[in-house]
């Protein structure tokens, strides 16, 4: 019975001692992680934008926000050089939103620890729906034909 109980007792140390260092690990996953930036982008009425896109500056690609919601999430940019951005508590961060069809937005964050949701709402541009008159363009080669035989080459 003794070398039961002292069985059950290790099996139990050593499952305590897996969960802990399994938790050690997460936390130190979490250290090195970023900050997660969600930004979601809406038309004046409040209704998803769902062709925005949103642009750091220092990064070459545009990221595509949800079609359905509105909405980019991230923590991490990876920079055209192949370095990492990660996003920390107190960095300050520009975004540029955009949409076609839309003003283009340029946006300062300062992101913090916890609950970095940004809401931008972009302005429609006016487009006058005038009948646009297609130009006459005239090159000096283009004149009318003058025929007189309207008879095909052929014959």
């Amino acid at each position: 019975m003794n070398r039961f109980l002292r069985s059950i007792w290790q099996t139990i140390v050593a499952a305590l001692l897996v969960v802990s260092l399994g938790a050690t690990a997460e936390a130190k996953k979490d250290k090195d992680a970023g900050v997660n930036v969600r930004i979601t982008v809406l038309d004046v009425a409040g209704a998803p934008i769902p062709t925005a896109v949103v642009r750091h500056p220092d990064e070459a690609d545009r990221r595509r926000v949800n079609s359905v919601t509105g909405v980019w999430e991230d923590s991490i940019l990876y920079l055209p050089d192949g370095s990492e951005l990660r996003f920390v508590p107190g960095m300050t961060l520009q975004f540029e939103i955009s949409a076609p069809g839309y003003i283009t937005q340029v946006v300062s964050y300062d992101v913090r620890k916890r609950n970095n949701k940004v809401e931008i709402a972009l302005v429609e541009m006016e487009i006058e729906d005038e009948e646009i008159d297609e130009p006459l363009i005239q090159f000096g080669r283009d004149k009318p034909r003058e025929s007189v035989n309207t008879q095909p080459a052929s014959n």
